[in-house]
């Protein structure tokens, strides 16, 4: 069995540090094989933030996940120093987590392929470009059908409250149908600090297979929404007969993550 550990919008420069070490005692006692972050790792995408992100993510390293895929969100751009947000925009990103703007990680059970959807021209919406689309769908093509097949972006595909509609990618339509004939089978984000797993094919219809939308929380700041604590979620892949995957989401309480529900996916 692979695990996956998904955390977004930490936002440091807000994060709690209870929440920082509650997290850290999640991954010493569970580990997990890959760590996929989904952006928003900073509040105001400032040296001192991605410092202070990169030595958290080094601790998860150390403490039993060996391996990280880590994408922009729109808040990893600078937002007041107009000269740097257009000249620069992520400068501070590639500093302390690489050139890599859409990393891919690939194994015998999964793929996962990043997309950067900000821009610095866009205040926070997401946009999938032609070019991506294609570049995804010829990934796709080229792994085994049998993997589990996942793409992370920051902003939402699907939503789960009438609000949430405007924060949806731009382009999603045309990217889920080019994508499910390709055999996609997962979306995951963040964005806007509410978990949830949603079938796509209600909110898209025509699509050709059914694709998983999987949403984090916001995993370590103080900016939660609602009633939602902080939270993050762990995908447990089998590859046994059909493909399966098991997306629990684990919740913040009295001081430690856990287990707060989750969903058996089978294609």
């Amino acid at each position: 069995m692979t695990t996956l550990l998904q955390i977004s919008d930490t936002h440091f420069g807000t994060e709690l540090p209870e929440v920082v070490r509650a997290m850290e005692e999640h991954v010493r006692e569970h580990g997990a094989d890959l760590l996929v972050f989904s952006g928003d790792i900073t509040q105001r995408a400032r040296r001192g933030q991605f410092a202070d992100a990169q030595a958290f993510v080094r601790r998860l390293e150390g403490l039993g996940v060996p391996r990280t895929l880590v994408i922009p969100g729109n808040h990893d751009i600078p937002l007041y120093n107009l000269f740097a947000r257009f000249l620069t925009p992520y400068r501070n990103y590639r500093r302390h987590f690489g050139d890599d703007l859409e990393p891919t990680f690939e194994n015998e059970h999964m793929l996962v392929i990043g997309l950067n959807t900000t821009h610095p021209r866009r205040h926070k919406d997401g946009l999938v470009t032609a070019k991506q689309v294609d570049t995804v769908c010829e990934r796709l093509a080229r792994s085994d059908a049998g993997k589990v097949r996942i793409v992370v972006a920051h902003q939402p595909f699907g939503a789960m409250v009438l609000s949430d509609l405007s924060n949806l990618q731009h382009g999603a339509d045309a990217a889920l149908h080019r994508w499910a004939d390709a055999g996609l089978d997962l979306v995951m984000g963040g964005h806007i600090h509410l978990p949830y797993v949603l079938p796509l094919s209600k909110q898209y219809p025509g699509l050709s297979r059914e694709i998983w939308m999987v949403q984090s929380g916001t995993t370590l700041s103080s900016r939660l929404r609602g009633t939602s604590p902080n939270s993050f979620n762990r995908l447990r892949l089998k590859r046994e007969g059909d493909k399966q995957v098991c997306v629990e989401r684990w919740d913040l309480l009295d001081g430690r993550f856990v287990p707060g529900s989750h969903f058996n996916l089978h294609w």
